[in-house]
């Protein structure tokens, strides 16, 4: 298996992945309200390709939807899990993979999808590119993508530990918030030779726990969130972990801790 992305097949072979793969429900419960944004783009005869597909939520939903869906993650760990709740879906398969150098078979999809899969690449441009090799002459794009934080209930979260801790996203143009600018993913997907590229807003709760004292264990263990505690030291941690509790508490209701989630959704034609 070929690897450019060495560092993100590190964190997702290791801790990343492996928290996200021992907590699947937990994060498609973050996730999922976002599905739909993705899956209203797929035909019953698609060939889906889905990138970064992680525990493979969306992957089984589009094989769901349209005639095959294929999952490729860097996560070893993820796609235990994947392969193991896809077990009674025929027509779904994963391949661990880079999906900036993976050897995809020219034309042999329809459309890419992801679920935040895409904000990591070490050169997206030449990622996309290859994405773009993988897509029938008539072929698309849907994926979603995190907007900057500002203003947005993570960011608030973010902002009450920033005493502590810097914020984990990184300065937009690098890690997960890498296309929170429009301008910057139009550049990237037109470089890349995809046409007709559109942004487009979109909003879905996110629940992160039971209560606040679950929620504050979840998002702790979060992997950004832990990596930058454990840089701080256990003090400044501790404190960190407080502030954060405290800045959950308005988003506790009867049922769970909800925060507003806010995304791009990203289209384009090969």
């Amino acid at each position: 298996m070929s690897i450019v992305n060495s560092a993100q097949a590190e964190a997702w072979n290791g801790y990343e992945g492996q928290h996200w793969a021992a907590h699947d429900s937990r994060y498609d419960a973050m996730n999922s309200g976002f599905n739909q944004f993705v899956l209203e783009h797929i035909g019953p005869d698609d060939r889906v390709l889905d990138i970064g597909c992680g525990n493979g939520q969306l992957t089984r939903l589009a094989a769901g939807v349209g005639r095959s869906a294929t999952g490729v993650d860097l996560s070893a760990p993820m796609l235990s899990v994947a392969r193991l709740r896809a077990a009674d879906v025929p027509n779904v398969t994963f391949t661990q993979g880079d999906a900036q150098v993976f050897p995809f078979e020219a034309g042999s999809f329809d459309i890419a999808i992801s679920r935040f899969g895409i904000m990591f690449f070490a050169d997206p441009v030449a990622a996309f590119t290859n994405i773009r090799r993988a897509l029938a002459s008539d072929g698309r794009m849907a994926f979603l993508c995190m907007t900057s934080l500002q203003d947005t209930d993570l960011g608030t979260i973010f902002d009450a530990m920033g005493e502590y801790l810097p914020w984990p996203t990184g300065a937009d143009g690098s890690g997960p918030t890498s296309f929170a600018d429009p301008a910057r993913t139009e550049s990237v997907l037109s470089d890349a030779g995809f046409r007709d590229v559109t942004c487009t807003r979109v909003q879905a709760d996110q629940i992160w726990g039971r209560d606040v004292e679950d929620a504050t264990e979840f998002f702790a263990d979060w992997g950004p969130v832990k990596y930058h505690m454990g840089l701080a030291g256990p003090q400044a941690a501790a404190k960190a972990k407080q502030a954060l509790a405290k800045a959950l508490e308005p988003f506790e209701t009867p049922e769970a801790v909800k925060l507003r989630g806010h995304a791009w959704l990203v289209r384009a034609n090969a």
